[in-house]
């Protein structure tokens, strides 16, 4: 589906808002939900790098590969990265932080603004394409899978999770603090998006539901959100509310999070 909502209510939404949710999400604009485990307890951060150790394992990501990253813009797999936003904010902030990293680290990584559902890059240009958190924002899902595989070289893998609409009739409730308030919209419940996948022509390899820890993330954020109120009262605790929503809106099966391993 095509959603309701454009790419520039998307760019608009993150230029306007990257400041806030680095002040007490992550200070280095890492925008994604925790895998939680008897190793992290119930630490937040733990649990999202937790997650990035999971997903890096799974990607069989090597010091040899290429790595076209939707939206996190990372640094930490020891291979080329290049990464892409439609936020000129994050971008900017990703290459100023590039600017105090090792001369090693430069090298291997660069950033644009561009859009997922129209990559400036050839054919079979990347070995892996990477994604968190991202996907669910981008207006034409559907157009953003077949770039993606249009770019991986034969082989390469597609490692993401996302956002998902475990059923099409949502209250009033999910639809102002969960979907309207981070601007999207989809189709694609968890099986619905292995469906997706391989009518994209993947091989799905794993797929995992992680709902679970969505809501958990969402019970930590709303804790971490409070915690800055002092900072702008109305701010801060509009922002725990909505999180306590969302935690609302997952044990009522209205959100999901799914993780999925692809190769083409």
């Amino acid at each position: 589906m095509s959603s309701r909502f454009s790419e520039q209510d998307t760019e608009a939404f993150y230029d306007a808002e990257d400041a806030l949710y680095r002040s007490f999400w992550d200070r280095e604009g890492s925008l994604h939900w925790g895998w939680f485990d008897q190793t992290t307890g119930d630490d937040f951060l733990s649990a999202c790098i937790n997650l990035n150790r999971v997903m890096l394992e799974k990607a069989s990501i090597s010091p040899d590969s290429h790595v076209l990253d939707l939206g996190w813009l990372c640094r930490s797999a020891g291979c080329r990265v290049t990464g892409i936003d439609l936020s000129g904010v994050r971008i900017d902030n990703a290459i100023e932080s590039l600017a105090s990293q090792p001369p090693d680290v430069q090298g291997r990584l660069k950033f644009e603004k561009a859009s997922a559902t129209n990559l400036p890059f050839g054919d079979g240009a990347f070995s892996h394409v990477w994604s968190q958190a991202t996907i669910y924002h981008i207006h034409d899902k559907e157009k953003a899978l077949q770039e993606a595989y249009r770019v991986l070289a034969p082989g390469g893998y597609l490692v993401f999770d996302d956002l998902t609409k475990p059923r099409p009739d949502i209250s009033s409730d999910a639809r102002r603090y969960v979907y309207d308030r981070l601007l999207f919209d989809t189709d694609y419940s968890f099986t619905g998006y292995q469906d997706a996948l391989l009518g994209t022509g993947f091989q799905l390899l794993e797929s995992h539901d992680l709902s679970e820890h969505l809501g958990k993330s969402y019970s930590c954020l709303s804790r971490m959100a409070m915690a800055q109120r002092e900072k702008d009262p109305e701010v801060y605790e509009g922002l725990s509310r909505a999180y306590d929503q969302m935690v609302l809106a997952v044990e009522r099966q209205e959100l999901g999070w799914g993780m999925y391993i692809c190769q083409k």
